[in-house]
């Protein structure tokens, strides 16, 4: 015998089987019934109940009407299991309606299936592991579950990034509401940053509980109450000054359904709730003639009720009664083939699967404004797998944002913005700002505590940063720096504690720090890189003289000096004898011209004015190019070559290196873990000196650092080190806040902003510049000079020999074809008779 069973059994002995358990029999003279008896259990003192009777009396008489069938029902107010084992056992219903809670249900679940007579929930949300248990509990109306994707869905078109949510501490509203609100959080990047339970039976700590969360950096909250409970709840929260300006609250089915039926006193402190409820479509045939009927119905038996329109839970109720009865309508030989029947049966929107309505798949999105004539607003609808939409017919236009539907009046009035759903600390009470005292590269943070004055000033480029970032945000921050002397991970963790509320400094963003906190959007280049010592490189110089030139230019420059030559010899060898000589030495002559910086003729002039101008450009050509190759020359040799001690990690693993990080850094751990150094060949170091200095005495041979701390380091150290290696893809630096903090996406905007307008490159700079070092050049193609340099000086000269030699070969035109003639004699008489003397002979003929 288990609890249930035990404990109907103590209720029946004590009140006894035929204790008034205030029951109305509504069997028609207690006639049989074709169809049998139906049970239900309501509470007439609440909304629900009252419609709840009138909707299942609606249907007991629209049974037989239409049908012809008499179905009896008989109801009981009282909340007992004895209530249940009265309609069973003295009344012989076949089946049983529950209450609109699962508390309730659970008692009435038990003894049915111990009767096998089904029992049929119309709570908002039966737990899955109870159909299983008792197998003749049926649950009768739309799971809800699925509204609380429609919340998230209300929670991310608004922006919001965290929730509290505050529910009715029973077990059918802890178990609906935080397992799948937390599932639909987690798919939309969102989180649930507080969870407040509110007990049905004590009101007296609503004051305290909402004290707390005013205080509290969360303006969106989520309530999941009961009627009752809720209406105690928004009076004090209206009291309190919580139904105001930036506040967002939002309702789900057990409340927002019952919203029409408040009084406008009690509607007055719910002004601007946003609510989620299922969805019956009221343009229906159906529903408007039950609407009309029961609006008349209702007044007449509940006149003391202001509003007499049917809930949707009223409908479904009548929907469940009709299956019931159209389930009875022959005889059964138990509840098992009666529970059969109901699942095959069909009514309306009513359909079993596996003993259960189908999930809801339609929610109305409504907005409470509490003026005169009208309590709330249609905004739109949420349909599951689809989004938004204004409306629900075939020609609906679906959204994944709230912000298409209709517009929404948010607490404090139509006027007001939308909440950004979250508020700032009050000034009593200021961010609290952890900034790291043991930053090696004081440019980025820096720490000073003057005793004197008793103030520490907070310096540096990620102090400057943020400042600019508070600055650019749409509302106030107020915050306080607080010095921390520890290392970085422990500083993290410090803000998953809650002892800060955010942490500014030069803090690298890695995957093991986001399981304690948040970072904005990284402020720096991303990147680890390995710093070593140069060296001057000890290559071969013996070709060094070429270098003053490129190849394309020394190709150029012999061409040129050849052409110019070949030109001066033309035009002067008949004015000089000694140009007449064998047809080698001529050529020499031409050669050796061609590089001769003065031309002269042992110790002669030249003789025409032709070859005199062709030769003082040439020469003046010579004298630029003479001058730029000694001067290029000079700076080469005078020049060192450096590059790296080391090129690789792989080397310095090799040679069991030491190597060398900077304090409180996560590189110590990327180094053993990740580059697969031993730890006892990692070294730490206080400051960008101390690195130097270990460099230069080869106590360690490499030093690794962050990419925006190496720029530091090499600005001041840029003749003496150098980056080696490649750059290990690790995130860069970020300020630091606590997870789900509703302030990221608000800094990592304002940042974005800083950068975007240039100001964050104008920090940098300004940081970088005062350590800013030069050095000397290194050789490379560069330096080298190319024909570019020189091209209009080659064409000046080139054109000028050319102008030079047509004006030689005009003059001499008449004399053109004879010599061209008497040369291709003598070329073929030579040629064939003494073939080794001939270029001798050809040039004496010539």
């Amino acid at each position: 015998m288990d609890t249930f069973t035990f404990l109907a059994i103590i209720l029946l002995l004590a009140q006894g089987a035929t204790a008034d358990v205030g029951r109305t029999n509504r069997s028609a003279n207690d006639q049989v019934m074709r169809g049998g008896i139906i049970g239900a259990i309501v509470d007439n003192s609440s909304r629900f109940g009252k419609e709840q009777k009138v909707a299942m009396d609606m249907a007991i008489m629209d049974v037989k009407k239409k049908t012809g069938q008499s179905c009896g029902l008989n109801m009981t107010t009282s909340q007992t299991v004895v209530a249940a084992w009265d309609l069973i056992n003295q009344q012989k219903v076949k089946a049983i309606l529950l209450p609109h809670t699962w508390e309730e249900a659970s008692l009435v679940a038990e003894i049915g299936n111990q009767a096998k007579i089904p029992v049929l929930s119309i709570a908002d949300s039966t737990p899955l592991w109870a159909t299983k248990r008792w197998p003749f509990l049926l649950q009768a109306s739309p799971d809800q579950n699925a509204q609380m994707k429609a919340i998230a869905a209300i929670v991310d078109s608004w922006e919001w990034h965290q929730v509290t949510i505050i529910y009715e501490d029973i077990d059918s509203f802890r178990s609906g509401v935080i397992p799948y609100l937390s599932d639909a959080m987690r798919e939309i990047g969102a989180e649930i940053s507080n969870l407040v339970a509110l007990s049905p039976f004590d009101s007296s700590s609503l004051s305290t509980e909402l004290e707390r969360l005013k205080g509290e950096q969360c303006r969106v909250f989520l309530v999941h109450l009961s009627l009752p409970l809720a209406m105690q709840f928004f009076v004090k929260a209206k009291e309190m000054n919580m139904m105001e300006k930036d506040y967002v609250w939002i309702t789900t089915n057990p409340f927002t359904s019952l919203v029409h039926s408040l009084n406008a006193s009690i509607i007055s402190s719910m002004r601007g709730i946003i609510g989620v409820k299922s969805y019956y479509p009221q343009k229906d045939n159906h529903f408007q003639n039950f609407h009309t009927r029961f609006r008349k119905r209702f007044s007449f038996e509940n006149p003391e009720e202001d509003n007499h329109d049917p809930g949707t839970l009223a409908m479904q109720t009548y929907d469940v009664v009709w299956t019931v009865c159209l389930a009875m309508r022959e005889r059964s030989n138990g509840g098992q083939q009666l529970l059969h029947k109901i699942m095959l049966s069909k009514f309306n929107n009513v359909q079993f699967f596996d003993r259960k309505v189908a999930r809801a798949q339609i929610f109305q999105i409504i907005n409470v404004i509490g003026f005169i004539g009208k309590s709330y607003n249609e905004l739109g609808f949420w349909s599951y797998g689809k989004g938004f939409s204004k409306t629900t017919d075939d020609r609906a236009l679906y959204n994944t944002s709230m912000r298409h539907l209709r517009p929404v009046f948010w607490p404090g009035g139509p006027w007001t913005s939308t909440p950004r759903g979250w508020t700032s600390p009050s000034t009593a009470k200021p961010l609290r700002i952890a900034v790291p005292t043991q930053s090696p590269f004081k440019q980025y943070v820096n720490v000073e505590h003057d005793p004197l004055t008793n103030i520490t000033n907070y310096t540096g480029f990620a102090i400057d940063l943020f400042r600019e970032t508070v600055a650019r945000l749409s509302f106030n921050l107020t915050y306080n720096f607080t010095p921390f002397d520890g290392n970085y991970d422990e500083m993290v963790e410090q803000v998953y504690l809650k002892k800060f509320d955010a942490v500014v400094g030069d803090v690298a963003i890695v995957a093991k720090r986001y399981q304690h906190a948040e970072f904005t959007h990284p402020y720096t280049e991303s990147g680890l890189v390995m710093i070593v010592p140069v060296r001057t490189k000890n290559s071969n110089r013996a070709w060094l003289f070429v270098k003053p030139f490129t190849k394309a230019m020394w190709v150029l420059v012999g061409a040129i000096s050849v052409y110019n030559s070949f030109v001066v010899w033309l035009i002067e060898r008949k004015h000089h004898p000694e140009l007449k000589a064998s047809f080698f030495i001529q050529m020499g002559v031409v050669l050796c011209s061609a590089f001769t910086t003065l031309f002269s003729l042992q110790g002669g002039k030249l003789s025409s004015n032709l070859s005199r101008m062709a030769m003082m450009v040439w020469l003046f050509v010579a004298l630029v190019l003479t001058q730029t190759y000694v001067a290029n020359l000079t700076s080469i040799l005078t020049v060192r070559r450096l590059e790296p001690t080391v090129t690789d990690v792989e080397s310095l693993r090799n040679g069991n290196e030491m190597v060398g990080y900077s304090i409180g850094s996560f590189v110590e751990n990327y180094l053993v873990e990740v580059l697969n150094f031993h730890r006892s060949n990692i070294k730490t170091y206080d400051s960008a000196q101390e690195h130097a200095d270990a460099l230069r005495r080869q106590e360690i041979a490499a030093v690794f650092l962050e990419v925006p701390l190496a720029k530091l380091f090499l600005a001041k150290y840029c003749k003496e080190f150098i980056t080696a290696g490649p750059t290990y893809k690790v995130g860069g630096f970020g300020f630091v806040f606590p997870r789900g903090s509703p302030l990221v996406p608000y800094v990592t905007k304002a940042l974005l902003n800083v950068s975007e307008s240039g100001r964050l490159r104008y920090l940098e700079n300004n940081m970088i510049a005062s350590e800013k070092c030069s050095d000397g050049e290194l050789v490379d193609e560069m330096s080298r000079l190319s024909p570019s340099s020189f091209w209009v000086l080659f064409i000046f000269t080139g054109s000028t020999s050319t102008i030079s030699l047509l004006v030689y070969v005009v003059r001499k035109k008449r004399f053109g074809h004879k010599i061209i003639r008497k040369l291709a004699l003598v070329v073929m008489r030579h040629w064939r008779h003494d073939k080794k003397t001939f270029p001798r002979k050809v040039h004496d003929k010539i």
